[in-house]
């Protein structure tokens, strides 16, 4: 790919991931949201940079208003994409009674139900705890590391599950597959794994949590959709989280 097309990639990876501005692009080819995946996890570092900063400023006055702050640009700064993703797929997981075919019907319903309004409750609340518990147990700025790498690590994840785990139906989920080439999310695993060696070593639970996100996904659905990837990211970011403030505490 020539040095357009990376730049033009990385834009749509920030677009499709983000809030923050970029340049404008005016003609959109479905193939491309595949090939972005190669900055998914550049774009999450830059997402626990902006999170951990905010952390780190508020912490200034008070750890629980640093947690506040950072729960603020986390939301903020993704645009509650992968929590309108954790919402719809609790909504259906607890109507679909493990029939494929119920869980899409249901995930196509635009309407929020009782249990995505409950998943998404519950996830904000564990994040604004978990981080207030790690700005109490450590100075806010050892923290913005570990965040970009749990951020990171988070979006690593959608092309695990996209490569492990076949679509589930058409959509979002089926055009990210497309162009996944399992050698470099591989080699960008490795260089998450060294990372989080050096920098946070209870990070490197990601290599199991991550593909025991896929075994779930097979086990229970046979497949994946857009939503699916978006739940994982969340949960992924949850259980780093609290594995950080357990070990950090």
């Amino acid at each position: 790919m020539s040095i357009k097309g990376h730049i033009r990639s990385f834009t749509h990876a920030v677009q499709f991931l983000t809030r923050l501005p970029t340049p404008r692009i005016d003609v959109f080819d479905p193939s491309e949201l595949s090939r972005s995946a190669f900055w998914f996890p550049l774009v999450g570092a830059l997402i626990g940079a902006i999170v951990g900063t905010a952390l780190w400023f508020g912490a200034l006055a008070s750890p629980w208003i640093g947690a506040l702050l950072g729960l603020v640009a986390w939301v903020w700064v993704t645009g509650g994409l992968h929590l309108d993703g954790l919402g719809d797929v609790a909504d259906a997981l607890a109507g679909a009674h493990r029939t494929p075919e119920r869980f899409l019907q249901i995930l196509r319903d635009p309407h929020m139900g009782a249990f995505g309004t409950m998943a998404i409750t519950l996830q904000l609340i564990a994040k604004v705890l978990l981080l207030g518990v790690l700005a109490m147990a450590t100075p806010a700025s050892a923290l913005v590391a570990p965040l970009v790498l749990i951020a990171a690590w988070a979006r690593l994840g959608p092309a695990v599950w996209s490569i492990a785990v076949p679509p589930l139906a058409a959509g979002s989920g089926e055009r990210f597959s497309q162009h996944l080439d399992p050698r470099v999310v591989a080699a960008e695993a490795a260089v998450l794994a060294l990372l989080s060696g050096w920098i946070a070593p209870v990070l490197f639970a990601a290599v199991i949590v991550i593909p025991g996100i896929a075994v779930y996904w097979r086990y229970r659905l046979g497949g994946v959709t857009g939503d699916c990837l978006g739940a994982g990211v969340e949960v992924t970011e949850t259980i780093l989280l609290l594995l950080l403030a357990a070990r950090m505490a």
